[in-house]
């Protein structure tokens, strides 16, 4: 299986490594792996040597990347991690608006909603994590100007005025910390320039009376001294949905996000830049599509249940019109959000070092709904409330030196998060509850990375971190026994005082290493052959979800993830050719996953461990632009992946080894091609496909085929007109065939229902953009 990354631009702008087969620990099958081994070397040779051999002509590099996955500015072909990147030209190209949007240029990366519209969990290649709570950290790193965002509930926010994006593939636990073995999405946002006045302004117009407005303004006050500014409003006056207990669209949004930049240069020696950007939201979410649990005298022929829309819950509820975005939800869809982030990144040079400080807070809070039951009355409704309070601080030593370019730092994060449920079960039990979790966590650490030149070609790297956080927890689950004749949920009468049904007041700490090694070689200046072994950890925490006991709010362990990997990507310009592939094998234990509990008599899905799993798999990428055929770019990425659960407990009993990870497909797979020529001397067009295939995928660690995603394609288009640098007009579509597929499900049906959330439908518009 393979992956292939599909940029699209004019030129080669993409340098995303394809990550790759890998080997079993097994013994019986260690031969086979030495053979898959073998074979990738040998390819990854001949590849790089068919490449260093176009490389003997002269060529301009003038579209080579620049990242800083490893947190300082490097070419992208020296930095030895399977990496895809997106600049803001194919960003907005691709309208890659949201988190969910990064699919759509790299493969072995599943991101979903837990909820229509809210809560997206990012999986690369099969570490994820599948969890809801505001309380838990993403096992993929996200890192927006380089703050850590440390709750999932920071994961809701729209793309405006982005330099790039960076999603780097396996654990970084060395210089990115306690919440990425799965690996990191690194967001740089655009920042002032001393060059020019300038500015951009544009829009969009699209079905469901969706609208946008986008602004930039770059202004350089001094030589000294500059600003920039930008801001986006999006408005959508119909939703995908249609809720027929409202009789009414559902899903509308009014979203508001601003940000303003200072950059301060007072000598060649210091650079200041200061950032505060806000996000404010009043808007509407989805919901599910109901499965019910009993088969009805009407059920189609060929439906079984439990599991289908057309089975009924212990009210007779059915939902038969087979559309997955209209229902009869029995909660408000009002969403709203409050955010504010400063960030304060100061630069030095020391002289015998490079001094960077970044300090960031973030305070969030926002209120919005769940009709967990998928039908009208109010089963399992929820009305969830977060807040977030998060300071972080890190502080960098680095320099380049022929012997070794070293970097050694510090790191300090404290965080407050609270988040409660308050429940509507009066149908099924008769009351209401009322569930909460106040959690603090504070986390240090110290670590250090460093490239060491063994010879011209050939570096040594090492990484080491040392981490040691505290997390506190005190919350639980009350039935509040709110309605007469008294609460079937407890079976206490009407008049009874609040009962807790589930408590915690718990205090955890987690000491950890996290450590590389790893090679890099350079045969040609565009070429890069590199092997590794990574370990990184993510820290335990607490369940904050609905519990019917206490003891399914044991805090679940720390996870433990050793990745090795061998990879090769390089360029060869004279031929309109950038490639990488990698393959990769991780030993993963102590698995953070969710599992169906029992425990307190009622079932609940909440995060546990699973003793461990096994990965392993292949990355790949190609993008061509054949000379021959000027105006002409073809991409490709293809995901091969394989995951194997250990055997764990579950409500059900033992559960046996072979299980497949969560959110982890066989198969993912990029595809797209982009042919642009001129129009008159300064005006040109550009016609685009792009698609993206997913293989079936399961969404818990049971393998629950009710809710497995099946297999799709999804296929987005665009035509523009363009004057480089100074306007351009698109016309759009994103998911052109209006496939309906699962994204996240839940089986609930122990009581009766359950729901199934779905991909957007197909969208379509225009939009244009003026610079100055």
């Amino acid at each position: 299986m393979m992956s292939v990354d599909i940029l699209d631009c004019r030129k080669i702008r993409q340098h995303t490594v394809l990550g790759g087969l890998t080997m079993k620990s097994h013994k019986t099958s260690s031969r086979h792996h030495r053979v898959a081994l073998l074979t990738l070397s040998a390819l990854a040779l001949g590849v790089s040597s068919q490449a260093h051999a176009q490389d003997a002509a002269p060529s301009d590099d003038s579209d080579e990347i620049i990242v800083t996955a490893q947190k300082r500015a490097q070419s992208a072909l020296d930095v030895g991690i399977t990496l895809a990147v997106a600049d803001q030209e194919v960003l907005e190209a691709r309208r890659v608006e949201v988190v969910t949007d990064l699919v759509s240029f790299t493969p072995n990366v599943s991101v979903k909603d837990n909820v229509p519209g809210l809560v997206p969990v990012i999986t690369i290649r099969g570490v994820g994590l599948n969890d809801f709570s505001a309380t838990n950290n993403p096992s993929a790193g996200v890192y927006v100007d380089e703050v850590s965002l440390s709750s999932l509930a920071l994961m809701n926010f729209d793309f405006f005025d982005i330099e790039r994006l960076e999603v780097l593939k396996g654990p970084q636990g060395t210089l990115y910390g306690r919440t990425a073995t799965a690996g990191a999405l690194n967001i740089v946002t655009a920042r002032p320039t001393f060059d020019r006045l300038s500015g951009k302004l544009g829009g969009s117009w699209g079905n469901y009376q969706a609208k946008d407005i986008q602004a930039m303004v770059n202004v350089p006050v001094s030589e000294t001294l500059a600003l920039r500014f930008a801001g986006k409003g999006i408005f959508q006056d119909k939703g995908y949905y249609f809720n027929q207990r409202l009789n009414r669209d559902i899903g509308r949004r009014e979203v508001f996000l601003g940000r303003a930049q200072a950059l301060w240069e007072p000598s060649d020696k210091v650079e200041v830049l200061l950032k505060v950007e806000g996000q404010r939201s009043r808007s509407e979410l989805g919901s599910g599509e109901f499965l019910g649990a009993f088969p009805t005298p009407t059920l189609p022929a060929g439906v079984s249940c439990p599991g289908a829309p057309q089975c009924s819950d212990f009210f007779g509820y059915t939902d038969t019109d087979g559309n997955p975005f209209r229902g009869n939800w029995s909660v408000s869809p009002d969403y709203a959000v409050n955010q504010v982030n400063t960030t304060a990144r100061i630069q030095a040079d020391l002289g015998f070092a490079t001094l960077t400080s970044v300090t960031g807070y973030i305070k969030f809070d926002r209120v919005w709904s769940a009709d967990t039951d998928g039908g009208p009355l109010p089963q399992l409704d929820f009305v969830t409330d977060d807040r977030v309070k998060q300071f972080s601080q890190e502080l960098r030593l680095s320099r380049d030196t022929e012997l070794v370019n070293w970097l050694v730092g510090a790191f300090y994060s404290k965080d407050h998060v609270e988040t409660s449920y308050s429940g509507n079960l009066s149908a099924l039990f008769n009351t209401t509850t009322f569930t909460s979790s106040d959690q603090r966590s504070k986390s240090a650490a110290v670590f250090a990375n460093g490239e060491w030149s063994i010879a011209d070609t050939l570096k040594f790297i090492t990484g080491v971190r040392y981490t040691s956080e505290r997390r506190t927890n005190i919350g639980g689950t009350t039935d509040l026994v709110s309605l007469a004749p008294g609460s079937a949920l407890t079976g206490a009468p009407l008049g009874s005082p609040p009962i807790p049904i589930a408590v915690s007041n718990a205090k955890i700490t987690d000491k950890n290493w996290s450590w590389k090694l790893g090679l890099n070689w350079k045969p040609s200046a565009r070429v890069l052959i590199y092997a590794s072994a990574t370990q990184g950890i993510k820290s335990g925490g607490f369940f904050a979800g609905v519990a019917t006991n206490s003891g399914q709010l044991i805090p679940y362990r720390p996870e433990k993830l050793i990745a090795y990997e061998v990879g090769v990507k390089g360029r060869a310009p004279s031929a309109g050719l950038s490639y990488g592939m990698s393959a990769f094998y991780y030993d993963y234990n102590d698995v953070q996953t969710f599992i169906r509990d029992f425990v307190g008599g009622l079932p609940i899905s909440r995060l546990g461990n699973v003793n461990s799993a096994e990965i392993y798999g292949l990355d790949a990428d190609l993008t061509l632009s054949p000379a021959v055929f000027d105006g002409l770019t073809l991409n490709a990425g293809l995901g091969l992946l394989h995951s194997k659960l250990s055997s764990f407990a579950s409500s059900g009993g033992n559960v046996p080894a072979g299980n497949r990870l969560p959110d982890a497909p066989n198969l993912s797979f990029n595809v797209g091609a982009s042919y642009e020529f001129s129009v008159t001397e300064n005006v040109s067009a550009r016609f685009a496909i792009d698609g993206r295939y997913q293989s079936s995928a399961f969404k818990d660690a049971l393998n629950d085929p009710i809710i497995e995603t099946k297999g799709y394609w999804v296929w987005d288009v665009r035509a523009s007109i363009l004057q480089d640098g100074d306007w351009d007009f698109s016309i759009w579509g994103k998911n052109l065939g209006d496939k309906r597929y699962v994204t996240q499900g839940v089986n609930q049906t122990v009581l009766g229902s359950g729901f199934r959330v779905y991909g957007a439908p197909r969208t379509y518009g225009i939009s244009a953009t003026k610079s100055f």
